[in-house]
Order: structure tokens, then sequence, then C-alpha cells
């Protein structure tokens, strides 16, 4: 007799990364379904020599842990701390009937995927479900529509993580021998550095320049009054920050009206005894359109800007939402919306703010992805009708209440009407002198309504820039105050996480998934600390960036590593064979390969010119030039034979040749004596 079937036999076994994810998946899957967690991926090219399996131990790749004599084999180790749920997937599936890989959908997903079948060896039908978001229809969908395994996509995620591998366990170790140890390169990391230090370089060589104008408060009889600022003298249009060239402070135009101090105070006295009319009023139509969508590094600059999140902290957030099944998957480039979406965000916009709120036509913005297989959904609320931020108070944390309300409100902002209103510019004459003044008026909110981009901006927080009062052509006013007002230009701010995070996919360099954690290399790595929100490149990100520049000018190239960027996606799409593109990487072909490079400069570059950053030149009987080192035990001053230690978090563009040799002779001197202990 026939034994029964046990009901354990009858599961279906589903595999997804995280176990939240499989405690929400639990939510829509009945019975018939055990819901198990791979807790990320459960292999990986091996961390260091001591995990390289013995068989390899002899071999002269086993430091990369990929053989590039055998077509750039890659060897994979389960590491130890997986091994136990290794163990657990692969008792588990002994009694299913089935497997279904339900990994992100994105690239890494795909491989773990990969990975999961490669290890366990399933003797069942294996199924790939992939959804944008984790709601009992989308998982419906996909149980329905399941489909095998993208080759191309493991592909494009395994020649990546060996480029990378190359790119950081060739280079890094030149690093250590020629500059100090510890050290890492990496194929986005060194030209994120280098977008740093390249900014630093233009604070350092910044001169600044002062120029002065006029502030003036006009009154009409009826005694409402506006503010004006003085824009030209005697027909000569008075500078601003943008006339002076930032390498010289002089003003790049001289026929403009430069005043000093003592011109303009003699001004104000001159003018103050005129009488000032209106010369000219002009009214433009205004129009404001809503922003795109939420893609990952969208969502990342502006969680930054407004609550000051770091990109590691918003992309946590992201994670437990989407995981927990309130917003779609938070790893995209693209800012295109489900039609159900569209229709749940206009319904919104009606039931909320009224029909005259809701865009005539649906919005659909247009995505600059290359990838089209990987163009998913731009980010939004889950499902459909939205859930309203209100329903979750209490149930999400801190963090995630912030995100998901942005999320929605800039998810319903898209569909809305456009902000009209009118700007309004007043010139009033003084003597030889005009003054202007500029204001906004929203006469329709319109998007504004759901999604102010910047909270500081008054125009949009307000709906006005400047209430300015009514005033015709020929109007007099009285003159209440003048006042000389001194402005000195700036130099070019540093990178913030959302500014380098703009400049990197602006320049197609990295992929909005990996901004957050190449932020988190570099700060970890030293070659960055923080001042603020700003990021402030270390001595040695000096050194380390002027090694690369010099002597391997290609691997922190910007157009290099975006065509780079390119041909991985090419590779997820098919329409280049991986190990072509890996050889021509690694041995060279049309560009000179990473191995031959190394071989050949390895044994050219002086240890101590690339760690020496020239600073400026001493004056006087002790000239001759400043220069800081980068030794194995940090960066310190050369001057000569003097040597001086540098404070701890001074930023390079202070460091100054003054400064520099008042640190020295500081040294030389033995310190300033602050006391004595009785």
């Amino acid at each position: 007799m026939a034994k029964k079937k046990s009901a354990s036999s009858e599961t279906s076994l589903v595999i997804v990364e995280s176990p939240t994810k499989a405690r929400t998946l639990s939510k829509f899957l009945g019975p018939g379904f055990t819901i198990e967690a791979s807790i990320g991926h459960i292999r990986d090219l091996p961390e260091s020599a001591k995990d390289v399996p013995k068989e390899y131990k002899q071999a002269d790749w086993r430091h990369l842990g990929v053989n590039v004599h055998d077509n750039f084999r890659p060897i994979y180790v389960i590491p130890r701390q997986k091994a136990k749920q290794v163990r657990k997937l692969q008792q588990v599936l002994k009694k299913a009937k089935d497997l279904y890989l339900a990994t992100d959908e994105d690239r890494e997903g795909e491989a773990i995927s990969w990975h999961l079948c490669e290890v366990l060896q399933p003797k069942v039908p294996v199924r790939r479900l992939v959804f944008h978001e984790i709601t009992k229809e989308a998982v419906q969908e996909a149980l329905e529509h399941p489909r095998q395994i993208d080759e191309a996509l493991v592909r494009a995620q395994e020649a990546r993580r060996i480029v990378d591998r190359l790119y950081g366990y060739e280079v890094s170790p030149l690093l250590w021998r020629k500059i100090g140890p510890r050290l890492s390169a990496g194929r986005v990391q060194s030209v994120a550095i280098r977008l740093i230090v390249e900014r630093e370089r233009q604070r350092m060589a910044f001169v600044p320049a002062s120029y002065w104008d006029l502030l003036g408060v006009f009154a009409k009889a009826t005694g409402e009054t506006l503010q004006a600022a003085l824009v030209s003298v005697q027909g000569r249009r008075i500078p601003t920050s943008r006339d002076f060239d930032p390498a010289t402070g002089q003003l790049k135009d001289p026929s403009l009206f430069l005043l000093d101090e003592s011109a303009a105070n003699a001004l104000c006295e001159r003018l103050r005894q005129g009488e000032a009319v209106v010369r000219s009023v002009e009214e433009k139509p205004y129009l404001s359109r809503p922003y795109p969508p939420f893609t990952t590094s969208t969502l990342q600059q502006e969680a930054n800007r407004k609550f000051g999140f770091t990109a590691r902290r918003t992309m946590q957030a992201a994670q437990n939402l989407y995981e927990s099944g309130h917003i779609t998957y938070m790893r995209t480039d693209s800012t295109s919306l489900a039609s159900v979406a569209v229709e749940a965000a206009r319904q919104e916009v009606v039931g909320l703010f009224g029909p005259e709120y809701l865009a005539p036509e649906v919005r659909v913005y247009a995505t600059k992805v290359k990838n089209a297989q990987e163009a998913h959904e731009a980010i939004r609320p889950a499902g459909h009708p939205f859930e309203h931020p209100d329903t979750l108070r209490g149930e999400l944390g801190p963090d995630e209440e912030k995100l998901y309300e942005l999320i929605w409100r800039r998810t319903l902002a898209c569909q809305m009407a456009d902000a009209r209103g009118r700007t309004v510019a007043v010139t009033i004459e003084l003597d030889d002198a005009l003054f202007e003044v500029t204001g906004r008026i929203i006469d329709f909110p319109g998007y504004l309504r759901a999604y102010i981009e910047d909270p500081d901006d008054p125009q949009e927080a307000n709906g006005n820039e400047k209430r300015l009062p009514s005033v015709s052509v020929g109007e007099k006013l009285q003159v209440e105050s003048l006042e000389a007002k001194v402005h000195t230009t700036q130099p070019p701010p540093r990178y913030s996480e959302a500014t380098l995070t703009r400049e990197l996919e602006k320049r197609g360099i990295g992929r909005p998934s990996t901004y957050a954690a190449i932020i988190d290399t570099i700060l970890a790595r030293d070659y960055v600390f923080k001042r603020g929100s700003a990021l402030v490149p270390t001595w040695t990100a000096f050194a380390v960036v002027q090694l690369l520049e010099q002597h391997l000018p290609e691997l922190v190239d910007y157009d290099f590593t975006a065509e780079m960027e390119d041909e991985l996606d090419a590779i997820s799409r098919g329409e280049l064979e991986h190990l072509d593109y890996l050889r021509e990487f690694y041995f060279g072909k049309e560009h000179p390969g990473l191995k031959p490079q190394l071989e050949q400069k390895a044994a050219q570059i002086n240890a101590r010119e690339v760690g020496r950053i020239y600073i400026g030149q001493a004056p006087g009987p002790d000239n001759g030039p400043i220069y800081v080192r980068v030794g194995r035990y940090g960066p310190f001053l050369e001057h000569g034979n003097r040597r001086a230690s540098l404070p701890e978090k001074m930023a390079p563009d202070e460091l100054t040749a003054a400064a520099a040799l008042k640190l020295l002779e500081q040294s030389q001197n033995g310190g300033q004596l602050l006391g004595v202990c009785p």
C-alpha cells in the first residue's frame, strides 16, 4: 500500500531576502506556502586569503578570488555566518513540492535567486516571482505570471562584482605601498573622492572680493513701504558676486561700477537729498510645474535637505517601508508610474483638494534611464487607494513616518495642477541711480498645496516672495532710509551627501542603489569628514587622487567611469558579452588594461612625490615651497628642514601659506606655554 504524502510535502517554499519581507508576504499567502528568508546573499567572493578554498591557496590570483586566467571564473564561498541559514533552507526545501524565488526585482535580487539555485540544487520545479510592491494584488499577479531567472541580469551583476573586486584588490595594494596602510580604491568610490577633492582645490584657489551697494527703503504717501537694492549709477551696472573671477578676485568686466566703502557712503549721502520716482512696473505671468515622483537618488536628496537624513538612513527607512508593504520598490531610477497608481493619485487629489487642483491631463514623466529592464516604477505609496499618512501614525517609526508622508505628498503633487502667479519687478529712480525690487505673487497654489520642494523658500512656503504694495509709473516715493552694504564673494560650496549624489547621477557614475554605500565607505576610510552636512576631504584623499590622476588617470576619468556603467547596463540587456568586457577591462585591448597599467606604473611611482601636496611659497629670506606630506603616520607640514603637525579636522582650504608658516613657527618654538601646573 502506497504511503500517504504528508501535508508538509504539499507546500510551496518561497524564499525572500529578509525576515520582514517574509512576514509581510505571509499576510497574502495561505497555508500552502512556507516562507523563508535568505538574509541577503548566501555566498560571495572570499573576503580575504584565509577564506579561499584549499585547492586555490597556491594560485597567483588567490588574493582576488577570481581566476583571471580561466574566463574570470569567480570563486564563491558561503560565509561562516550564513552556513546555518543555508542548512535550514536545504532542510525546508526537501519537504517542498516546488520553489518560488521572490527576491527583489533588481540585479542583486536576481543574483541572490541564482545563487540560491546553485547552492540548494533544487530537484523540484523552480519559478521566479517578481513584484514591485508587496500587496495582495501584486503578489497574486506575480504567482499567476512567474518567470525563469534572467541570466543576463545575473551576468551583469556578476561582471559588476568582479570588476569592482579587480579594481579594489589590485589598486588598493598600490596605495598601501606608495601612501599608507588600510587605504582602499574603488571604481565609483575613487571618482567620488576626486569630485570632493576638486571642489576643495577650487576653494583653496579662490580669491575673495568685496563690493558695496546700497539698500533703500521707500515709502508711499499712504505709509506703505518697499525695500529695493541699488542696481546702477549713471547707467553703469553695480556688480554682483558672479561678476568676479574666482581665481583672481578681479572684476571680469571693468566697465561695471565697483564701489568701495568710502564711495558707497558718499553716494549714500548724495542720494538721500534726491526724490524717488517709480520708473517702471513690470508684471509677468508665472507658472510652476510639479516635480516628477521620486527615484532613489531624488528621494535621498530630498530627505537630506528636508530632514538631514544621510543616504544610509534614508535607504534604511525606505527598505523598512517597502518590506512592510507601504511603498513600492525603493531602488529605481525611473520616474514612471503604473496606470493604477496615476488613477489612485488623481482620485486622492480630487477628494482632498477639489477638482480644480487636478491636472487636466494625466502627467507622464519621461525617465532618463538607459536600462529598460530595470526601469520599473518610481517610488510611490503601495497599493490603491494609497494609505493616508494619518492612518499609519504610531504604526511606523519616526523616520518611516516622515519618509512615507514625503513620498505620498510627492506622488499626489505629480498629478496636480500647475501653480500660477505673477512676478512683479519695480524700478525706482533716485537722481542718477536705479533701484530694483522683485516679488512673486501666487494666484493659484496648485500642487504647492500638497508638496513644497524647499521649506526654506518663502515664495513657496507663504505663497509669495515679497508683498509689494501697489505702485504706478511716475509715482513719487519718500526716501525713508538708505544704507551702504558690503558683500564678499563666497567660494563654491562643498558637496553634501545630497549634492554629491546629484552630481554622480548627473554624470552617469554609479547607480542610485550604491550611493549610500559609497558615502559610508569614504567616511569610514577617513577620505572625508563631515562639517555640518558638508563633506570635507582629508589630505590622504588629496594624495590618493594625486596618485591616480598622475599615474592611472583613466581609472578616475569621469567619462570613462560613466562608459563602464553603460557597458554593464548593456550586459544586463544581453547586448554585450560579459567575458569580452572583463577581458578588455583587465588585460586591455582598445583601452590600456588594469593589469598591464599597474605592472608598468608600480616601479615608476615616486612615493615621496605623490604624497606631497603644494600649499604655497614662503615669503622673505625663508622662501621656498611649503608642502603637506602624507606619511604612514598621518599628514604633516614640511618647509625645507622644518616640520610641524597639523590640527585635527582642519579643512584643507584653511591651510594657507600664512597659516602654515604660523604652525611651523609654533612647532619650532616648542609650542605656546598656556600656564604652569602648581
